[in-house]
């Protein structure tokens, strides 16, 4: 049968405005809402469930005049709505009567409100073990656990394989936002989100950073125009730490944890903000999916109340087979290094020309040096290579190294397929241990570049570096058949996984270089005048 929808049309008096009141001249004329108008549906009320389906679900919606802006609240809920839409999930068990009270807001802030009262029904009630799971003694702190296989993904709309579609490796997302957040399912049925975890002082709350759907995440705080984006993700929105309220429903008997306003945990994809927990028999351990009203796909998210061991990333390969530790000063050694030289862009719109000079590439002070340099019109750099003198398959590389600070320089270690020229680019693949935009001298970058995923950004991440270019890091590849691992300081900061389906399995040789400009150059400082990458030493163990 039809729904019943209630209409209930309140005409408010002004709030406490005299007729001497006086504008203010920042917001124009002060003008407090009228006839504020509120409805709302019942979910699944109709005549033989006069107050619902059970589930507690009631959908607001309220209008008035001179109104940008409204706020709904009742017993532990509170939400802001512009568009004046709020859905609340009521929990306690039979039939109850609750009070929701609507604040409109005019301009200046100047507000009115209304309270209705509406009857609903609730048959669900959570069991204690999982609010006991949840809540702890009263602090327990959730996370992703990123140090899990498919701690985030994604698989198709009423799924069951967790991430069927995607899964991502572990730590493959640090960097973005995502594992410094933490999450507090409090007793009185708040919930907490602390945006940035390693912020050891209470009484200082500066923005953490988060990580979101492009187009969705802008609901939390507005348009980010610094912020990164790798694909359809925005990496590092800047959040405070915030309060909002949570519930357990079970609509068609699955256990759901429902939050309020635009509340979220790991990854912002907006929709209802419901978490379907798939599995809990884990201890400390929850297995979430997010039905968001994406028709295509949910989001996946395995949460963990216990913090991550401290433990140091371990190598499997620890023989060194090869290595240039630029103790002889000159030329760079010719049993190790060629060049590739000349101009012409490089494929990535480049502005320099590699050369051979001394006045480019020179051993000296136990470095290898690399100085890009402003040359009349141009510039001038250079780009080594192990091409056809060293080329291996697997295995890790460490190559420690200072980089330049000048803006509009692009250095990177990486490596490249050694069938490029029968195999052409993308296909023979591409592993760039390092990059370093030429804007950003603070972010260490990495990618992975093969079909599929190239040409554009390539499998990549970033990872905070702010001494990258006054101090020597460590940069380093775990190469194997299942996984890429790459590290900076032996912290990971980007996992690929590798197959038979990846050209991840056949021989790569080593570039060092100082490209100007281009893709990730970007526009080169008018005063440059030259800057160097120092390299101490390039290892290979297998």
């Amino acid at each position: 049968m039809k729904k019943l929808n209630n209409y209930i049309a309140l005409l408010l008096l002004l709030v406490a405005f005299g007729s001497c009141q006086e504008d203010d001249p920042s917001f124009g004329n002060v003008v407090a809402p009228t006839n504020i108008v509120v409805t709302y549906d019942i979910v699944g009320q109709d005549a033989d469930n006069p107050f619902g389906d059970g589930s507690g679900t009631v959908n607001f919606q309220a209008n008035a005049d001179n109104a940008s802006s409204f706020r709904f609240i009742a017993t532990g809920f509170q939400e802001d709505a512009t568009n004046g839409q709020a859905t609340i999930l009521f929990s306690d068990q039979g039939v109850n009567t609750y009070q929701v009270t609507v604040l409109a807001f005019g301009t200046g802030g100047v507000s009115s409100s209304t309270t209705v009262e509406v009857e609903v029904q609730v048959n669900y009630s959570p069991p204690q073990d999982l609010l006991d799971k949840l809540v702890g003694d009263g602090s327990r702190t959730w996370r992703i656990k990123s140090e899990a296989q498919g701690h985030f993904g994604l698989g198709p709309v009423a799924g069951t394989i967790p991430v069927e579609w995607y899964g991502a490796g572990p730590e493959e997302k640090a960097g973005t936002g995502m594992y410094d957040d933490r999450y507090v399912f409090n007793i009185d049925r708040t919930f907490t989100h602390i945006t940035d975890n390693t912020n050891d002082d209470p009484t200082n709350n500066p923005a953490g950073t988060v990580f979101g759907r492009d187009g969705l995440i802008q609901q939390l705080n507005g348009a980010c125009p610094a912020c990164e984006l790798q694909g359809a993700d925005v990496l590092n929105y800047p959040l405070n730490d915030y309060n909002a309220n949570w519930q357990i429903t079970a609509p068609g008997g699955v256990e759901t944890i429902v939050l309020s306003g635009t509340a979220f945990m790991g990854y912002y994809t907006g929709g209802n903000h419901q978490y379907q927990i798939f599995n809990r028999s884990v201890p400390n351990e929850l297995l979430l999916t997010t039905t968001d009203g994406n028709a295509e796909f949910n989001w996946w998210f395995i949460i963990t109340s216990e913090e991550p061991a401290d433990e140091e990333f371990t190598s499997i390969y620890n023989n060194l087979v090869w290595s240039d530790e630029f103790d002889t000063a000159g030329a760079p050694d010719s049993n190790n290094w060629t060049y590739d030289l000349g101009a012409g862009g490089w494929g990535n719109g480049e502005l320099q020309t590699y050369t051979n000079s001394a006045n480019n590439v020179i051993v000296e002070d136990g470095h290898l040096k690399i100085t890009a340099k402003a040359e009349g019109s141009g510039y001038t750099s250079a780009r080594l290579k192990s091409e056809n003198l060293y080329e291996f398959t697997y295995g890790r590389v460490e190559a420690r190294a200072k980089l330049p600070a000048g803006i509009g320089t692009w250095p990177a270690i990486w490596m490249l397929g050694a069938d490029y020229d029968v195999n052409p680019w993308p296909g023979c693949g591409e592993i760039d241990i390092m990059e370093q935009t030429g804007q950003d001298k603070q972010t260490t970058l990495g990618a992975l570049h093969y079909p599929g995923v190239s040409p554009g950004g390539g499998n990549a991440n970033t990872t905070p570096n702010p001494t990258a270019t006054t101090e020597f890091h460590l940069y380093t590849v775990e190469w194997t058949p299942d996984m890429i691992t790459l590290l900076v300081d032996d912290t990971v900061f980007h996992t690929v996984p590798n197959n038979a389906t990846t050209p991840f399995n056949n021989d790569f040789f080593l570039i060092l270089n100082i490209a100007m400009g281009g893709s990730l150059g970007g526009t080169v400082d008018p005063a440059f005048t030259e800057s160097t990458m120092e390299i101490d030493y390039v290892r290979v163990y297998q």
